[in-house]
């Protein structure tokens, strides 16, 4: 399993996992713009690089999160693979998806911010939490 949501009153939360830190990272992106949209309709045909670097795990999540939904709202588009490395606290992805069609992507939830509020990285059990505003 890559992810699942955890319930929550008004926001909605994700737990990722990940053998590593950078899969769970590239797992909770998959997450929140599956929130967004049936990400398996969203083909992989446009490329951006994203580099996010921070001085904990935690705000580096909330930043690569926060930075994936500025390129979602800035260039209209929604993505669906993740290739994330990262190297202390210096994250560098290389993210692809396409430019939204309103045709063929059912917009479902609109994704406001990401928070702070239950924010975990847990290393050692290879998971993390993310509460998405919506």
């Amino acid at each position: 399993m890559k992810y699942e949501y955890i319930e929550h009153t008004a926001d909605i939360g994700i737990k990722a996992y990940g053998e590593s830190v950078a899969e769970s990272f590239a797992n909770a992106a998959l997450g929140m713009f599956n929130v967004m949209t049936d990400v398996s309709k969203v083909e992989p045909i446009g490329e951006f690089d994203v580099k996010v670097e921070s001085d904990n795990l935690e705000n580096l999540l909330v930043d690569w999160l926060g930075e994936l939904l500025f390129l979602h709202e800035t260039q209209d588009v929604l993505l669906s693979e993740f290739d994330v490395k990262i190297d202390g606290l210096s994250l560098d992805a290389k993210v692809r998806g396409e430019t939204i069609d309103r045709e063929k992507h059912e917009l479902k939830d609109d994704v406001k911010a990401i928070t702070y509020h239950m924010l975990e990285v847990n290393q050692e059990e290879g998971y993390l939490k993310v509460l998405l505003d919506i």
